[in-house]
């Protein structure tokens, strides 16, 4: 992990990160962002191709990124994203019946429940799209306002295993989204550290 500097000017900042993020995706670091001095965490990942999966997880949230002023409808998302990142998402569940709605309480109690192992294994499931897209929607019904983490820069290293970087508020942070990016893109055992 690498630490950056916060205190006067730090709205600004955080603003310049994520208003560089897009342009970062596409052409890689810039000239201004070797001024800037973020809160940045390293994740390493395995994958037979390194440089396909950082290309592929370029394009999804490129795309993401180009939405959030017009947030689609999820319907229209299997559209706009890659082909190959939505086949891997999980299949989005049986909508409940007519009033209904999801009871938070049955599942907290169901996973409370859970051994530490059905846990473990629950969370390295695939991720559904719609649950994946929670953590960029702006609109009230997401938390894409309250990101955690920026895309920063990406490469392989020399023994062949991929990085990838990301601004951050601090440590921990909520990194689900970014491992779920990658997985998905076709990376495997990604950890974070230095």
């Amino acid at each position: 992990m690498t630490c950056g500097r916060a205190g006067r000017g730090a709205h600004f900042f955080a603003v310049e990160i994520i208003k560089g993020e897009l342009q970062r995706l596409r052409s890689g670091l810039g000239a201004d962002d070797g001024r800037q001095q973020p809160f940045l965490v390293r994740g390493r990942f395995t994958a037979e191709d390194p440089a396909r999966v950082i290309a592929n997880a370029r394009a999804v949230l490129a795309c993401v990124l180009q939405q959030t002023s017009d947030w689609p409808a999820l319907e229209r998302w299997s559209e706009l994203l890659p082909t190959g990142f939505v086949q891997r998402c999980a299949p989005e569940p049986a909508d409940p019946e007519p009033g209904r709605p999801f009871d938070a309480d049955a599942w907290l109690q169901k996973w409370r429940a859970m051994t530490s192992e059905q846990k473990s294994a629950f969370s390295q499931e695939p991720w559904t799209l719609s649950d994946w897209l929670y953590y960029f929607d702006p609109t009230d019904e997401g938390i894409g306002h309250d990101r955690s983490w920026w895309w920063w820069d990406a490469g392989s290293d020399e023994s062949g295993n991929g990085w990838v970087e990301v601004a951050t508020t601090g440590w921990p942070f909520g990194s689900g989204s970014l491992s779920w990016l990658i997985e998905a893109s076709g990376g495997r055992d990604l950890a974070y550290g230095p």
